[in-house]
């Protein structure tokens, strides 16, 4: 079983409509219209999509389906090919992927440890304040970590059931309550899903030295004219 976890805050999920009939939907919704549907799961508006999220693994973490797909209310902006992705996955009697954890998003960017290189100089932003990726790797993990965090914008991603279960129920608990804790986390998370579940979601190799890779195709211009 694939289930679709929606992080929701005031998203039209009119999209959701589309979806392969196969796939299992849960919506939490922290919107103060509570307009995500009858069935939505409402949750308080605290700690952005990185809290929606690592509250469904707590809660449900002896009753997970085997792929948990989780993304935002609108994926598109960062996943252009979101709804094929969720078709192709979908389908029935399709080999799922080999690897246990697979980035969703078109953007794959790096970022240091304290946010100079991509958060501080960031339009949304305003104040350029840093970001304290050594401080939050301490709160969630108890060391340091990396200088660099190479990830997909828009923190999606489809992970399985095995995974997630390598670390224990209190290891989540702990990342929720840093969720709502530690300064910017929700973006300290968006760069760091992948080391949460203990890979590395990203080939260095394939990656060779780049720090930003675009994959989303570019649109034919035709030839120039004088």
């Amino acid at each position: 079983m694939t289930e679709l976890v929606v992080a929701r805050y005031a998203e039209d999920l009119s999209w959701l409509r589309k979806r392969p009939a196969t796939l299992t939907v849960t919506v939490y919704d922290k919107s103060a219209d509570a307009s995500g549907g009858d069935r939505a799961i409402r949750l308080p508006n605290i700690g952005r999509e990185a809290h929606t999220y690592l509250h469904h693994i707590v809660d449900r973490y002896d009753s997970l389906a085997d792929w948990t797909i989780f993304c935002q209310g609108k994926p598109f902006d960062h996943a252009y090919d979101f709804k094929k992705f969720l078709r192709e996955f979908s389908e029935p009697g399709r080999e799922k992927p080999a690897a246990d954890f697979i980035w969703l998003g078109h953007l794959i960017d790096t970022d240091d440890d304290q946010g100079d290189r991509l958060f501080r100089p960031w339009s949304k932003n305003e104040d350029g304040r840093g970001l304290d990726m050594r401080g939050f790797h301490r709160a969630l993990f108890d060391t340091d970590g990396p200088p660099l965090y190479t990830f997909v914008l828009g923190a999606q991603f489809a992970v399985h059931r095995d995974l997630i279960r390598k670390q224990p129920r209190a290891f989540y608990e702990r990342a929720l309550t840093v969720s709502t804790t530690f300064t910017d986390a929700a973006h300290c998370f968006e760069r760091s899903w992948d080391r949460v579940f203990g890979v590395t979601g990203i080939d260095p190799d394939w990656l060779a030295g780049r720090q930003t890779v675009y994959l989303k195709p570019m649109k034919h211009q035709g030839p120039n004219k004088e």
